[in-house]
């Protein structure tokens, strides 16, 4: 007999460590039900564009262990969606605070060291 998983909250962001600006400490201690929470806290909608760059985040960082820089989901985009939505003014409005400060966070990651990673 399968038991199913109970469905994590906001609430659940409080077992985990995460610093002043609400990053992760540890990338491993995501999971995919945390977006939401995560989404909610920076009042951001996660619409399937958003979505996909998250998920493309967190396999760049499963296969190199590091964050990809923009530049590098920037060619991401051009390959999946063409290079009129593969543009930093697009990135920009799926994360208007920044690449590294949103899409990186709804990621996991732990705060970039070095925010050049937003455009």
């Amino acid at each position: 007999m399968q038991q199913s998983v109970p469905a994590r909250t906001i609430d659940d962001l409080d077992g985990i460590e995460r610093d002043e600006e609400g990053f992760l400490l540890d990338p491993a201690d995501w999971h995919p039900a945390l977006m939401e929470s995560l989404a909610e806290e920076m009042e951001l909608e996660l619409t399937p564009p958003r979505l996909e760059v998250v998920k493309f985040i967190r396999d760049y960082f499963d296969e190199r262990q590091v964050v990809p820089e923009a530049r590098v989901v920037l060619r991401h985009m051009k390959a999946e969606w063409g290079p009129e939505r593969a543009t930093r003014r697009y990135l920009y409005k799926l994360f208007p605070h920044g690449y590294g400060q949103q899409a990186c966070k709804l990621a996991g990651m732990c705060k970039p060291r070095k925010l050049m990673l937003d455009v």
